[in-house]
Order: C-alpha cells, then sequence, then structure tokens
C-alpha cells in the first residue's frame, strides 16, 4: 500500500454502518463515509450563506477534478467524460444515437442486467436483431463462443465488463480487439467494474462505456458517467440538445448549432449539483489510497472469503474462473435455501443478496475480515 494516511483499521473507523451492521452487498449500492457527511455539511454551510456565488465550490473545478481521476482511472481523455445519472441512461443514449439498418444485429450477454437490455430492444421495432452470447463458465469460454456468433451482420456488441450475478470478469482486451478487426461497435456497461477491475478505454478499443457511481466507487445514488471516445461521436447521433450541449452555452441568445465535440455535450443543462461533490469526495479519497491498493484490498477480502466458504461446504462461481480476480463472490450448498439465508443474513445484520438461487456477497475497502469472520459463521448456525 503506497504510503498515505489511511490504514484499512482508519477506513474502517470512516463508515458509520460497520456500527449497525456488517454490510457485504457494495456491487448492489454502498453507503457514505464521515468523509462525505463532513464534505457534505460544508457545502451546505457555504452553499445557505453565499448560494451559487459561494467560492469555495466551483461548479467546473468539480466537474475537472471528477473527469480527471477517472481518465487517470480509465485511460481515456476528461473531455471524454459526460456526468450523467446512470448506466441505463447512458446506454440509452448510445442506443438511439446508432444509425443501424434492417438486418443488423447487436449482440449482448445473456442473464444481463436490464440496464443493458432494455435500451437495446426499440431496435427489434426496425428489423435489428438482438441476439444474447452464453456467458459460458470462464472468460476464454466466452471469447470462443462471443466469436462463433459473430457474422456480416453484427454491427454492435454491448457487454457487461464483470457479470453482476457470478462475478466473472470478461475478456475486454481481446473484445475490444477483435471488434477493432472487424469494425464492430464496442459499448461496456461499466458498472460492475469500474473501482472493480482494471479497465483501459483507450488501448482495448471501447468505443464508448457507461457506469453508476455508486457501487465499487462509493459514489451517491443517482449519478453515473457516459464515456465516448471523440473517434465514436460521429457514429452517435445527438438526439437530446440542452441548454449546456453547446459551446459558449452562457450565452442564451441568439440560439445555437455549435454543439460540443465531446462527450460533455451530454451534461445538458443544471445538474444534481450534491452528488457531484459527493462523488468527487469519494473518487479524491479512492485515489489518495490508489486504485490498485483499493482493488487489491477488495481482492484479498473476497478471497478471503472465498477459502471460508469453501471449507464450510459451499461451492463458488468463482471456481470456474479462479485465475481471474473479482470482489463479487456467490455461493451455494446442497440443503440451504438461499432466499431464507439472506433473509437469516439480515435478521442478524449482515446484508447480502440471492442472485440466481446463489448468495451473493461483495465486500469493499471499509469491511474486515471479523465482518467476513462473522457471516460465515452465520450461514453455518442458519444451517
Amino acid at each position: 500500500m503506497k504510503k498515505t494516511m489511511y490504514t484499512w483499521n482508519k477506513i474502517y473507523k470512516l463508515y458509520p454502518v460497520n456500527e449497525h451492521l456488517i454490510y457485504l452487498n457494495n456491487c448492489g449500492t454502498t453507503p457514505a463515509s464521515k468523509i462525505i457527511t463532513e464534505e457534505m455539511k460544508n457545502y451546505f454551510i457555504e452553499y445557505s450563506n453565499y448560494g451559487i456565488l459561494n467560492k469555495k465550490y466551483s461548479i467546473n473545478e468539480i466537474k475537472n477534478s471528477i473527469q480527471s481521476i477517472l481518465a487517470g482511472l480509465l485511460n481515456c481523455k476528461k473531455d471524454e467524460i459526460a456526468i450523467i445519472h446512470n448506466t441505463a441512461e447512458g446506454m440509452n443514449l448510445i442506443s438511439y444515437g446508432l444509425n443501424l439498418q434492417k438486418g443488423d444485429e447487436i449482440l449482448l450477454l445473456e442473464n444481463e442486467y436490464p440496464s443493458n437490455v432494455y435500451p437495446w430492444e426499440h431496435w427489434r421495432k426496425k428489423g435489428v436483431s438482438l441476439k444474447f452470447i452464453e456467458l459460458k463458465n470462464n472468460p476464454e469460454e466466452f471469447l470462443k463462443n462471443f466469436k462463433n456468433q459473430i457474422n456480416q451482420r453484427t454491427k454492435v456488441i454491448s457487454i457487461s465488463a464483470v457479470h453482476w450475478c457470478t462475478g466473472m470478469p470478461l475478456p475486454l482486451k481481446d473484445i475490444g480487439q477483435f471488434c477493432k478487426d472487424n469494425a464492430i461497435l464496442f459499448i461496456v456497461d461499466g458498472a460492475q467494474g469500474v473501482g472493480h477491475v482494471n479497465i483501459d478505454v483507450k488501448n482495448w478499443n471501447i468505443d464508448a462505456m457507461a457506469f453508476s457511481a455508486w457501487k465499487w466507487l462509493l459514489g451517491p445514488l443517482g449519478l453515473g458517467c457516459l464515456i465516448i471516445k471523440k473517434a465514436t461521436l460521429d457514429k452517435i447521433d445527438f438526439v437530446f440538445k440542452g441548454t449546456s450541449s453547446i459551446n459558449n452555452y452562457y450565452n442564451y441568445l441568439p440560439y445555437s448549432d455549435d454543439v460540443k465535440n465531446n462527450a460533455e455535450r451530454y451534461i445538458y443543462s443544471t445538474p444534481n449539483f450534491n452528488d457531484w461533490i459527493y462523488f468527487e469526495a469519494i473518487l479524491k479519497f479512492l485515489n489518495e489510497i490508489s486504485f490498485d491498493n483499493v482493488m487489491k484490498r477488495i481482492y484479498e477480502l473476497s478471497d478471503y472469503l472465498s477459502d471460508k466458504l469453501k471449507n464450510a461446504g459451499f461451492i463458488l462461481d468463482k471456481d470456474t474462473f479462479s485465475k481471474y480476480k473479482t470482489g463479487i463472490i456467490t455461493a451455494k450448498k446442497d440443503g440451504i435455501d438461499t432466499k431464507k439465508a439472506v433473509s437469516y443474513l439480515m435478521e442478524n445484520k449482515i446484508i447480502a443478496a440471492e442472485r440466481f438461487g446463489k448468495i451473493r456477497f461483495s465486500p469493499h475497502i471499509y469491511n474486515s475480515f471479523e465482518h467476513l469472520d462473522k457471516a460465515v459463521d452465520a450461514l453455518m448456525s442458519f444451517q
């Protein structure tokens, strides 16, 4: 771990949720830390005294800070990042902006989260096919299956970086190269990936990506990001337009068609600035620790939990792709009703989720090994 003012024990104490719950559903939503409550308090004091004229919180400075940190994490340009509301919004902006023809084909992932399925369904009415790629047991099998499904009609593939139910990372780098070689638009749902696994937008040939802030990035509900590479902008029509979509947008009249030549065209108008402040504060916190160290800690906790669960007789999805790191651990055991088990855990103030007949855990950096011990002990007592 790089030199920083934070230790894992200090981070544990920064999260009041630890006084009340063992929260192990971080790939769902995440709680706020004391850093956030303090920052938001400071902002509301400033805003109550000076309103939009306060000097401490500049919308442009906050935006630039968010974009800079994310650009460094994801290897893209700052102005390729638009701050929006959620993954589904980003996917709809991409999907409705495409120019596909009757007979074209879009490939999606089987059992995908709805945010990366529903935005594509409108294409069926226009004669475009939606086909689903079977997940298979590991990234190598998925890649082989994906390549076998490609044909001359395939124009778009849109998949998650990490499957939301199994925790399996998808081979984005290999898929991106294949898409580039075959003139296929490569779209990524980064909700379960950003902050959790490495993603390289530039070198992995990702044309566009959308993701939410409130999972592995520990950000606020209702905030997300859309990334569209500059080279991809011309392939996606601009179907919505707002005051902030144009250059020099403070000059309200005369009306202008001078739309920004970057992803910021999708920051249409006045944002929920409260969420921007929340998001910037947590990104600075994670960046101070370093995202590499954050990921290593997530894997350290999840590996520990995996070993505990296997020793307790549980079967893990992770075992089919064991050489890949993931923070999402799904487990099942003969004779255990997983829905009842998750309810039992909740009764004992341990928060997990049930997905496809399995118990899903997803620890984050504010969790402890003791949390994981207690979670497995509770499962054993449920039996």
